[in-house]
């Protein structure tokens, strides 16, 4: 028989745990910070997360994120058929390491790799991996090339954090060209003004987070170009297209940005943004092998066969891989196409119409990524951080943030349109953009700074 509990409730552990309405269920206080001494019953323990997960924002909602929001079912069924898969054991997986080599043939080709069959290539837990691989071979070939000295790394001072991170970890100077003006992004001009023969690489980023916008890669490289002939100095160039490389392929096929420009050494993007994908599974590609030392890839064995791997990362769930390429047949070229005309056409649409309310100034209007900023114009009674707490009371997440050296007198509010954020959503987000800014004029002065910015910009 149970033990008595002395509020009429079995002890915890008894069989008659699981008879008892679920809100009733011992233990009523639930430690947060300490091991339990026992378990719970396997609902309660589910409905105690499930609650308070309840208290955490819409991701739907969520326009400051890039990441996937919204899947198809078939996409997590298969996400779920594979979460217990570990993506490195590719001897025990065989099949899903097969459709991670056949994703990264799909991306070689997909950016114009001179031999899109043989490209080097690796799926990675995000961008950031990726990113980090790109810039360690940016840094082993510079020492192949007999560098020596400090190495430093050329990028504008949007760059997402990542690589920051990168030029801390791996002892290289980073050298940020500030925004200047109107200028809001890295210029041909500023680029190779700060190259010398210690530089290992030029960042160009196709797809600003600040503002959505595509840095000019073809320039870039142009420039570099002139730099070599008059210098000798050659030195490549990774694209940082984290959101852009899954973008302009479908809706700029004429913009020239990719392996098309012999000295783009390697590209990656987030497969879990406007790949499609929920979080996380980024993607990087080299041109070919000379792009990517020998020496970087290492040769396990112990998990049965003999198998190549690069990666910050090692065990990993290979779900995302296997909904990438589920993503890659379900869409084809045609069905991105579709997807990333129809961001575009609502980042375009809304971007008009918020520019059409009047206190506000496009600072891009969502014709490159479908990501427009704006900022606050003319002496207004609010503030961009004003907006952004207002419009979170109502349930959006819309990031309010100042840009960065030379520009941090810049404040701007920023709307990301994914996969999922259709027009008939991007219409009610704007009734309640109007309800807000009709209080919020009503202000003798704004309230809020960039101290309550809840939004860290690259974080």
């Amino acid at each position: 028989m149970a033990l008595a509990h002395p509020s009429g409730q079995s002890e915890p552990g008894s069989s008659e745990v699981s008879v008892n309405p679920l809100y009733t269920r011992v233990p009523v206080q639930i430690s947060k910070n300490d091991l339990p001494a026992r378990g719970l019953d396997p609902e309660l323990a589910y409905q105690i997360v499930h609650d308070e997960l309840m208290l955490d924002g819409n991701a739907r909602l969520n326009l400051a994120t890039f990441v996937t929001t919204w899947m198809e079912p078939q996409a997590d069924r298969l996400m779920a058929e594979c979460f217990d898969k570990n993506m490195i054991d590719k001897d025990e997986y065989p099949r899903t390491a097969d459709l991670e080599a056949r994703c990264v043939r799909m991306l070689a080709g997909l950016w114009h790799a001179p031999d899109a069959l043989n490209a080097p290539g690796c799926s990675t837990t995000g961008s950031s991996e990726a990113c980090m691989l790109a810039g360690l071979a940016l840094k082993r070939r510079w020492k192949h090339r007999g560098g020596t000295g400090t190495p430093n790394i050329v990028m504008g001072a949007n760059v997402q954090v990542c690589w920051e991170k990168f030029a801390n970890y791996w002892d290289v100077e980073m050298r940020l060209v500030p925004m200047e003006g109107d200028r809001l992004h890295l210029s041909a001009e500023e680029a190779v003004a700060r190259c010398d023969e210690n530089t290992i690489g030029v960042v160009a980023v196709l797809g600003s987070t600040f503002d959505g916008s595509y840095e000019p890669v073809a320039d870039i490289c142009a420039a570099l170009d002139q730099l070599q002939a008059s210098s000798g100095l050659d030195i490549p160039v990774h694209v940082d297209g984290a959101s852009g490389a899954m973008i302009a392929p479908f809706c700029d096929p004429h913009l020239v940005w990719d392996f098309r420009l012999p000295r783009v050494s390697s590209i990656n993007t987030s497969g879990h943004k406007y790949g499609l994908v929920y979080p996380g599974v980024g993607w990087v590609i080299w041109r070919d092998e000379r792009a990517l030392p020998e020496d970087l890839v290492f040769r396990v064995n112990y998990l049965g066969g003999n198998m190549p791997t690069f990666a910050l990362n090692f065990s990993r769930p290979g779900s995302q891989v296997v909904t990438q390429y589920y993503n890659f047949l379900r869409l084809g070229f045609d069905g991105y196409r579709r997807v990333q005309h129809a961001c575009r056409h609502v980042a375009t649409w809304l971007s008009a119409e918020i520019a059409a309310l009047g206190p506000f100034q496009l600072l891009t209007r969502g014709d490159e990524l479908p990501v427009f900023a704006f900022t606050v114009a003319g002496d207004q009674p609010f503030s961009v951080f004003d907006v952004s707490t207002a419009m979170r009371a109502e349930g959006w997440l819309i990031p309010a943030y100042t840009f960065p050296a030379n520009r941090t007198d810049l404040s701007a509010l920023r709307i990301v349109v994914r996969n999922g954020f259709s027009e008939d959503l991007a219409g009610l987000m704007l009734d309640n953009l109007k309800r807000v800014l009709g209080t919020l004029a009503k202000q003798d002065h704004p309230r809020h700074g960039p101290a309550a910015a809840s939004f860290a910009h690259g974080a």
